[in-house]
């Protein structure tokens, strides 16, 4: 089955070998070309086998999120020792969103060599960042962990990604959360409560109540960690990481949506 597929995809990219492709891409060249060319795949263009099963990069994808994750977290417990567990998940977050994964994608070069059966790849959102993501999956799958983790940390993360300015953005979500909800005119109280059943150390729960509404919450070792932690878990929920203003419109939207579903009986 593996010699049908391989001419499958000589039939559909054409006979000249892959690897020059790759090296000028990425800068090395791979050992098995063939899982570079399925991570660049898009589902819409899937290459169809003869038991009818889909060829694509959705499986690569899933393994190359694991991938990444676990190489990003990696690199930031190791750059930052003196930083707490939540700071090092909000820089972490930032570094493997949806946008940013996008945008590094876009300025390595990926838009040449996505396969999409559709009029404009602008139309579905994070089709490169999802490439990038399979790409590390292709990876692991051919040169193994360490390969990998030296090729992000060098190619991607210090080339790509101001670590500077993301270690020095605002990190005090429950104050803007506040600021914007006076702004607003909207009610906005924080419950926290000890967790009686944390026996090692103390642990906290907070919850972020806007109107009524609990939108969000989060666990720290402290009241003030708890409380950033559930004012940072808001703006996840609404999909934007640097609480600026549209996150605080995208929350207005959020809690009008929310106000509607419960008018229906929807939400007890």
């Amino acid at each position: 089955m593996f010699n049908w597929i391989t001419r499958e995809f000589r039939r559909v990219f054409g006979k000249d070998p892959y690897y020059r492709t790759i090296r000028s891409l990425l800068g090395f060249t791979p050992d098995n070309a063939e899982l570079y060319k399925v991570a660049f795949i898009h589902r819409s263009a899937s290459v169809v086998l003869p038991d009818g099963s889909a060829v694509n990069n959705e499986r690569l994808e899933f393994l190359g999120d694991a991938v990444l994750e676990a190489i990003v977290s990696d690199y930031l417990f190791i750059a930052y020792p003196e930083h707490t567990e939540g700071f090092l998940t909000q820089i972490r977050s930032r570094i493997v969103s949806r946008a940013s994964l996008d945008d590094i994608a876009r300025r390595m070069g990926f838009e040449a060599h996505i396969v999409a059966n559709f009029p404009d790849p602008a139309m579905y959102r994070h089709l490169y960042g999802n490439a990038l993501e399979a790409i590390v999956g292709a990876m692991y799958l051919d040169k193994g962990y360490e390969f990998t983790n030296r090729f992000v940390i060098d190619r991607v993360l210090r080339h790509y990604v101001d670590m500077e300015d993301l270690s020095h953005t605002e990190t005090d979500f429950k104050s803007r959360l506040i600021e914007w909800c006076q702004k607003s005119k909207r009610t906005i109280r924080f419950q926290t409560t000890q967790d009686s059943e944390a026996t090692r150390q103390p642990q906290f729960l907070s919850k972020v109540i806007i109107d009524g509404i609990e939108l969000g919450h989060g666990r720290g070792g402290s009241k003030k960690e708890a409380e950033q932690k559930a004012a940072w878990a808001v703006s996840q929920i609404v999909g934007n990481d640097d609480i600026g203003d549209y996150f605080m419109e995208t929350v207005d939207m959020t809690l009008e949506r929310y106000k509607a579903t419960a008018a229906d009986g929807q939400v007890n």
